[in-house]
């Protein structure tokens, strides 16, 4: 999110599209829903569907756009692949953090159920459990408890884990440590796409030009 925010790009989120999806009751959502509540991935072919239609928006063809929690299997980055072409990706980022810590944040983790923005028990909001930038309830995803969080570790090292060799055999993958503060992880992340894209590149649109979603 804050990438985003930062190059004024969209942020396109899976997870966050699908939690929409099944919040609203659509037909998408329904068929998610089971497997976001037992903590599974969506199947490869609901996925891409629900990416294409979000590629397909106006915001994302002039500045680019970042790609969160998606793509999760090699299936689903041939597709992508696919969806792209005749452009490509810029660059893969792996996240590199221990499991012990992934449990410990994910277990932490609260989210506006509004805006999305991120909070944890040890940094709440300033007022509980109202969020500080739309006033929406703070709540615990349903998917972060201990038991849907070790799944989708287990699921990960299963199927997520062979992107690394896809994406390294492509010369896009960047490994990032996730160790740290969340600013420290920030500053790595935007010293590596400014040296990946080079001087300019991400320069602010013109004043009245369209800069994509907030």
């Amino acid at each position: 999110m804050r990438l985003s925010h930062h190059y004024v790009i969209p942020h396109i989120s899976t997870g966050d599209m699908l939690r929409a999806a099944v919040k609203s009751r659509t037909m998408l959502g329904r068929e998610a829903e089971r497997y976001l509540d037992a903590g599974e991935l969506i199947p490869d072919e609901i996925v891409l569907k629900m990416v294409a239609e979000r590629l397909d928006q106006d915001d994302t063809k002039s500045r680019g756009f970042v790609l969160d929690g998606f793509p999760r299997t090699v299936t689903q980055a041939a597709g992508l692949d696919g969806l792209l072409a005749p452009g490509e990706l810029d660059l893969v980022i792996d996240l590199e953090v221990p499991r012990e810590v992934v449990l410990e944040r994910l277990a932490s983790r609260r989210v506006c159920v509004d805006c999305g923005a991120i909070y944890s028990t040890t940094a709440p909001p300033r007022v509980p459990w109202n969020c500080d930038v739309c006033g929406g309830e703070v709540v615990q995803r349903e998917d972060d408890t201990e038991v849907a969080i070790k799944r989708r570790l287990d699921l990960y090292d299963h199927e997520t884990a062979p992107l690394v060799a896809w994406y390294s055999k492509a010369c896009k993958l960047a490994v990032v440590s996730g160790l740290g503060s969340p600013d420290e992880v920030f500053d790595r992340l935007v010293e590596l796409v400014d040296a990946k894209r080079g001087p300019g590149w991400f320069e602010p649109p013109p004043s009245g030009a369209d800069a994509g979603p907030p």
